[in-house]
């Protein structure tokens, strides 16, 4: 399976969150305002922002299948990885929104509490989108989407504020109004820490920026293929969901120009194979030992 039919797989996924938040946010809305639940309300209100996460999500799989043209000689991948830093944006806006509803509520506590129903309704909506958070997650990891992932992480994220919410309308049903505000601050921060993890990720790889120890790992595979007596130089960066390698290796100089690139074939087989890189650059010059 090539990477454009990974994009159209993730592009399944996107659609699926829509789908799911488009449902569950009418749900809530309309429950809290029979059930009288400030939180269920705030909860569905919370997801119709999610919407916007998972269209971005869409728009930056769909820009990121466009071939490569004359200015994109290689491809529109990194759409896909802005598309998870707005997503972190809107995430950490939806983060900050739910702290500052909670510390309304731990400053101004009004003792009502909800119908019970509200937290069968939230605890229901909180086990669908573990669900959707679970597809996608697997997903993800299966293509190798960065932008999924980040869908999955708001997934679960908004399965916390949906739990935080059943926890706080219990608590306030067993004299406790309390919990609800703590449960809701709770869950913000959850939201708000996992926006800067999907920040810090795709900011990261827009910079060029790379694991050190997975780079280790691609020397130790370029270093044992047969031919190499010393690799010069290698870097990697990430394109979206791929990875692009340029490495610069030493061959023996007596070798003839095919051998030499018979052994760039090699390199470029093995990366494939063992670590499913298609986009390697590799560059031969002579060995010298007094280097």
């Amino acid at each position: 399976m090539d990477t454009y039919d990974n994009l159209k797989q993730g592009e399944r996924g996107a659609w699926v969150s829509i789908a799911a938040y488009v449902i569950l946010s009418v749900f809530k809305i309309g429950m809290g305002y029979i059930t009288s639940s400030e939180a269920l309300t705030a909860d569905g209100i919370n997801n119709t922002t999610d919407i916007i996460v998972s269209l971005a999500v869409l728009i930056g799989l769909r820009i990121s299948r466009k071939p490569p043209d004359q200015d994109h000689p290689y491809g529109h991948m990194r759409a896909e990885t802005i598309a998870s830093m707005v997503a972190s944006f809107i995430m950490f806006a939806a983060g900050l929104q739910v702290l500052v509803q909670a510390g309304k509520g731990l400053l101004h506590d009004d003792g009502q509490a909800p119908d019970m129903l509200a937290a069968w309704v939230a605890l229901i909506c909180a086990a669908c989108m573990w669900g959707v958070y679970l597809y996608n997650s697997r997903l993800a990891r299966k293509i190798n989407n960065q932008s999924l992932m980040a869908a999955a992480y708001d997934n679960r994220s908004d399965a916390l504020v949906s739990i935080g919410a059943a926890i706080g309308i219990i608590g306030s049903r067993l004299g406790f109004p309390i919990l609800d505000a703590v449960a809701a601050f709770t869950v913000g921060i959850v939201i708000c820490k996992t926006a800067w993890d999907i920040f810090a990720e795709a900011t990261h790889a827009l910079t060029d920026g790379f694991d050190e120890e997975k780079l280790m790992v691609f020397r130790q595979t370029v270093g044992d293929t047969p031919g190499v007596k010393r690799i010069k130089d290698i870097r990697a960066r990430i394109h979206g969901s791929s990875v692009l390698l340029d490495v610069v290796v030493e061959v023996s100089a007596e070798l003839s120009v095919e051998q030499s690139h018979h052994i760039s074939d090699e390199i470029e087989r093995r990366m494939h194979t063992k670590h499913h890189i298609d986009n390697v650059h590799v560059h031969v010059e002579p060995y010298a030992v007094n280097r």
